[in-house]
């Protein structure tokens, strides 16, 4: 996965990544001359005497050694700056993915983990791109050049080599192969953290009305002792490679001398070549430690990816249609047919033979007791997920051939649970009409009962709103939602228990604006409370996914018990009569 990701994201960068590889190349072997011309020196300037050679030859070591330090600032510069860019692109190819992810996705991965894996994953797969091109890309130039250089040194000393590769080879394989489990529980544990934490932040209300403050310390607490000790372990494991690669180094260094001085005293060696021999031996064992530090990082950067790739790879369940719809004849007629809906791996659908028509200028509510899939049966018009089985239709045309952006546009839903952006009113209520005027949305602020208190924030329609609108209250919230949507100006307007936390007075009042400024759409309305919906032109009654009645509220009343039990569970027969 690893290697299919940067294979797939760096392509666009083959001539940075030539113009580096080429800089890398020409550094190492400047670096790889540098011991020759020192054992040239010794042998023939410093043993003999000569001045004039000593000075001739170091100002071009001089010289060689300012051609890789340009090379090297080069090369780094380059690598920086691409690996910058991997990030960057991998980033912005989760993001428009997880945007495209239906509901039903978006629940499988839960949005912790989705945050880790577009921030922390993403930063490791990076990291490692960064030292593949700073590190990696020199190694094996390093460690192929310096054993060619050593062999014309000393061909019998070069057995040591022979020894020493090999060993270091075996010892970091066993290691990698030993993190990589390490490094997935790590990522996961991460996760679990991410979401213990998102969960006490959001929650903090229920917690301290509980009073639930020590619970959820001890459960993250051990969440983060769950993570800490992982992380220990693969320290530890870590740990091992430095010492054991450095073990080997020192080892084969007194093999050398040892080994380099007998050669010396039978004349088969001059000291300037030992001098040099031993240097290309730090550098051969250098470019392997290079490799190693590359080595600790593939694991945990190779789960990463593999978390990346598995979101790159998930398609939503809601395709956007190949031919698409991009005008619709009519305006605002909806039509449900047969609609059924299963999440997958359930043993029972949420929806099941739904049939609902809803035209321009009625009001249509829609009730049952909780979980008789109310929610779900409005999130199928805007396709936050297709059903299952049966046709969603738009002005006769189906959802799952229409241009996203035209059902957009004709569709508004307020949520259940209504969100708001970290800004200002003026900002969360465009996006509804990013064009819309400061007047239009004093207006959808005067239907949505909502100029009053905005009129009174500091500020207006610049107030500022927190992350999830937590600086307003519930009902506040639902009713910059509603505004939101009616700055939209929706031929469909799709209201989700969008009442629930407004008082009776504020309901009825708002109810009675909707109604004059949704006079020729068509509003559909889901709610728990019998009088959001009592005058509705039709009331459809959902009872286990499945309609189980429709009318008026008085028929209702006379003929279907369940829709019964509902209004007499909050209203008195006289009432509800």
């Amino acid at each position: 996965m690893l290697i299919r990701l940067l294979r797939t994201y760096l392509s666009p960068y083959r001539k940075p990544i030539a113009l580096l590889v080429l800089l890398q190349f020409l550094q190492t072997c400047a670096t790889l001359y540098l011991p020759t011309l020192n054992a040239d020196i010794i042998d023939n300037g410093v043993v003999h005497g000569d001045t004039g050679y000593i000075l001739g030859f170091g100002a071009l070591m001089i010289a060689i050694s300012m051609v890789q330090i340009v090379c090297n600032i080069g090369a780094v510069h380059y690598g920086a700056r691409t690996a910058a860019a991997l990030g960057r692109d991998v980033r912005a190819a989760v993001f428009e993915r997880v945007q495209s992810f239906s509901s039903r996705e978006l629940g499988h991965f839960g949005a912790p983990s989705l945050i880790t894996r577009t921030t922390n994953d993403v930063q490791q797969v990076q990291m490692l791109a960064l030292m593949a091109f700073t590190l990696l890309a020199s190694a094996p130039i390093m460690c192929v050049g310096g054993i060619v250089m050593a062999l014309g040194l000393d061909v019998p000393l070069s057995a040591v080599l022979i020894a020493v590769v090999p060993v270091l080879g075996i010892c970091v394989t066993l290691i990698v192969r030993a993190l990589r489990p390490l490094f997935r529980s790590m990522q996961e544990r991460l996760d679990t953290v991410n979401r213990v934490l998102r969960e006490q932040i959001t929650g903090n209300r229920v917690i301290r009305a509980f009073v639930r403050d020590e619970y959820e310390q001890q459960r993250f607490r051990k969440s983060n002792t769950e993570l800490t000790e992982m992380s220990l372990g693969t320290g530890r494991l870590l740990a091992l490679m430095f010492p054991i690669v450095m073990t080997v180094v020192n080892l084969s260094s007194i093999a050398v001398v040892w080994f380099g001085a007998h050669r010396i005293d039978s004349g088969g060696m001059e000291i300037g070549d030992l001098t040099a021999f031993l240097a290309y031996l730090m550098q051969i064992v250098m470019s392997v430690m290079m490799a190693t530090f590359m080595f600790m990082m593939v694991p945990r950067a190779e789960v990463c990816a593999e978390r990346v790739q598995e979101v790159l790879d998930t398609e939503s369940s809601v395709v956007p249609p190949a031919d698409p719809v991009r005008e619709l004849r009519r305006h605002g007629h909806l039509e449900i047919r047969g609609a059924g809906f299963r999440y997958p791996g359930a043993e029972e659908p949420v929806l099941r033979n739904v049939d609902l028509v809803a035209r321009p200028g009625q009001t249509t509510a829609v009730i049952g007791s909780t979980g008789s899939g109310k929610s779900t049966l409005l999130g199928l018009v805007p396709r936050l997920f297709d059903v299952t089985e049966g046709r969603v239709l738009v002005d006769g045309e189906d959802v799952a051939g229409v241009d996203p952006q035209v059902l957009a546009r004709v569709v508004g839903l307020v949520p259940q649970k209504p969100y708001l952006f970290a800004g200002t009113v003026a900002t969360n209520l465009r996006y509804g009409d990013p064009d819309a005027t400061d007047a239009e949305l004093w207006h959808a602020l005067e239907v949505a009962q909502a100029k009053e208190f905005v009129e009174a924030l500091e500020g207006g329609l610049d107030a500022p709103i927190a992350q999830g609108g937590t600086n307003v209250s519930g009902g506040q919230r639902q009713r910059l939602a509603i505004a939101r949507t009616l700055v939209q100006r929706p031929e469909i307007y799709l209201f989700d228990d969008s009442f629930s936390a407004l008082d009776y007075s504020t309901d009825a009042a708002l109810r009675a604006a909707l109604s004059r400024e949704t006079a020729e759409a068509t509003v559909v309305i889901v709610a728990q409370r019998v009088a959001t919906i009592r005058d509705a032109d039709r009331i459809v009654v959902l009872d286990e996914g499945r309609v189980v009645g429709e009318g008026r509220h008085h028929e209702l009343m006379a003929d279907n018990e369940t829709y019964r039990e509902i209004v007499l569970s909050q209203l008195t027969e006289a009432e509800a009569a």
